[in-house]
């Protein structure tokens, strides 16, 4: 937020106009213009990227020396300014936090709302309802019924949290220390109506619902009935309450669940948003032809439409590709020559996969690093360096040139940089390397190994590091490359053996390629707008295989994307470095 340049005019003493820097005048009440002056001065503390020291706030005022020191010292006095003696800074102070949360004490939830029930059931022609926390229940409060055949709703019912989507949307957006202590007092397993009987699975489905941002729930509560719920949420992430759509699971399956739960995301920022809520949004770029684009063919090579595909790396000695489904828990073996793509599901979180010299692998989910054998699906912890950080998940992994695993972390909805980068060794043994990162994602060495790069997403950077194999340790950060938000955001890099970078430009339709020294080189378009991540395989090392996602697409972009979700390959015309494996000590 840029700084609002602020001018009184005093026009006469039976009243005042107040102008701002876009001429749109303010009439004050006579006796006011002192008040006026204060609320302007207000305004200017909080319209500033950063705290700013005396001079400068007195120089943007327009007020005399005397009159502006005067206003300053009462909003300090009242606790609406705060004043920093170390730094000799002013911000608003706690008062004027407390005030702005009175707000939602009388916030009419119900109205604000009641017409976006109606428009979302009368687009999707399901009910759609608003729900309260009510103690250990949600209850009912307003609800618009779909066309035909559709789920009744009885407006003050109240039904379970851990067996329904809109229960388990407050559970998993709810301060994490009241869910947990809800989880272990609930008594789960004396419900026989629901999937969901035991701590350990719902805890799963949680971290899964953080994730995506929205809870699902398939028959749990009641037979034949599916719904979709997402909370809608006040400025301070308190959940205000909580959308849910409600239909017979034979026309509501996943097919249409995710894209539904979209839609109720982009709801709930529109309720929060005309109370001044603000929210941070994702949004596909519209697809173009970039006339610098290098033409190359891109084959589909599994048209497969999983919600957010990731972490692809090639096993040589397996001759297959692995890759991992986040939002639809699943490990995958594919092999390109004849298209069959194996499935381990798993039951929690998973976010990456990596080679050992053995044929187990190694993965990283909800509970850490994992040993995963596929063909059981049994997972074995191997150590867990976020253990009790309950709102952050490990994200994109790799092993790195002296053999131990480089993972990053994020918090669950992205909302805070929480977020970590870790180095595993293969005595489970684990350091942390960086913090306060937002998302933490594609990591990748140069190919003599001096150089380690690695993403940030939100922000738009991709880093580069001194790196010495087996040191444990990085130096000297710098920015390698910072992306425009215009063209998509940095996700998955992978490495040439000519030092060049490539990196998947989620929401961006493209790859892009970069130079050793951080120059662009060149983009290649793609058929999907959320590329997530990438890597060299094949035979000879010279495929470039890419993963993608489809999850909170809107419908639009989906008809014009519908292979999102699928894996493809192009020729790259480069080969790539030697993938490291993972000596695991069986």
């Amino acid at each position: 937020m840029s700084t609002v340049r602020t001018n009184l005019i005093l026009r006469s003493a039976r009243g005042a106009t107040v102008s701002d820097s876009k001429n749109d005048e303010k009439k004050v009440p006579a006796g006011a213009a002192a008040l006026a002056k204060g609320l302007t001065l207000l305004d200017q503390v909080a319209d500033t990227d950063q705290p700013k020291k005396f001079a400068e706030l007195l120089r943007d005022s327009d007020l005399s020396k005397p009159t502006f020191a005067r206003i300053l010292r009462t909003l300090i006095a009242f606790g609406l300014v705060r004043h920093d003696e170390e730094k000799g800074t002013y911000s608003l102070g706690a008062r004027f936090l407390e005030l702005s949360h009175r707000v939602w004490d009388t916030f009419d939830l119900n109205g604000v709302a009641g017409a976006e029930l109606e428009r979302l059931s009368s687009e999707l022609g399901e009910t759609v309802a608003l729900c309260k926390l009510d103690r250990d229940t949600v209850q009912y409060v307003a609800a618009s019924s779909g066309t035909g055949l559709s789920v009744h709703v009885r407006l003050g019912d109240r039904v379970p949290l851990h067996c329904t989507a809109a229960g388990k949307a407050f559970l998993a957006f709810q301060d994490p220390s009241l869910t947990r202590a809800f989880i272990e007092s609930s008594g789960l397993e004396r419900y026989t109506e629901t999937t969901l009987t035991n701590q350990k699975t719902l805890e799963s489905d949680l971290a899964l619902t953080k994730a995506r941002g929205y809870a699902v729930s398939l028959q749990e509560h009641l037979t034949d009935v599916n719904g979709v719920s997402t909370v809608v949420l006040a400025p301070d992430g308190t959940p205000l309450g909580a959308l849910a759509i409600l239909a017979p699971a034979s026309r509501f399956g996943n097919e249409k669940i995710h894209p539904a739960g979209r839609d109720l995301i982009a709801t709930a920022r529109r309720i929060t948003g005309a109370a001044g809520a603000v929210a941070i949004s994702s949004r596909p770029q519209p697809r173009q032809q970039i006339g610098s684009a290098r033409q190359m063919e891109i084959e589909c090579v599994l048209p497969w439409g999983a919600q957010l595909g990731e972490s692809p790396v090639w096993h040589a000695r397996h001759q297959r590709l692995y890759w991992v489904d986040i939002l639809h828990p699943a490990v995958y073996r594919l092999d390109p020559e004849t298209g069959v793509n194996e499935a381990c599901v798993l039951d929690k979180l998973v976010s990456s996969v990596l080679p050992t010299g053995g044929d187990q692998l190694m993965v990283t989910t909800q509970d850490g690093v994992e040993v995963l054998d596929f063909e059981t699906g049994q997972l074995t912890p191997f150590c867990d360096p976020e253990a009790g950080l309950h709102e952050n998940r490990l994200n994109d992994a790799k092993i790195g040139p002296g053999g131990a695993i480089w993972v990053g972390s994020m918090r669950m909805d992205a909302a805070k940089a929480t977020g970590g980068l870790y180095r595993v060794d293969t005595e489970a043994n684990w350091t942390r390397q960086e913090s306060r990162l937002t998302v933490s994602n594609g990591l990748a060495w140069s190919p003599s190994n001096d150089t380690f790069y690695f993403v940030d997403t939100v922000p738009g950077l991709i880093y580069a590091y001194d790196y010495k194999p087996g040191a444990g340790n990085l130096a000297n950060r710098r920015v390698f490359a910072q992306i425009p938000e215009s063209d998509g955001r940095p996700d998955g890099i992978t490495i040439d053996s000519q030092g060049g970078l490539w990196c998947a430009l989620w929401d961006g339709w493209k790859l892009r390629r970069f130079s050793a020294n951080g120059a662009q080189d060149f983009d290649v378009d793609l058929p999907v707008p959320r590329p997530t991540s990438l890597c060299f395989g094949g035979p000879e090392n010279d495929t470039l295989f890419i993963t993608s996602a489809r999850t909170r697409l809107p419908a639009k972009t989906l008809a014009e994307a519908p292979l999102s979700g699928g894996i493809f390959a192009l020729d790259a015309g480069f080969t790539g470095t030697t993938t490291h494996i993972f000596k695991l000590d069986t």
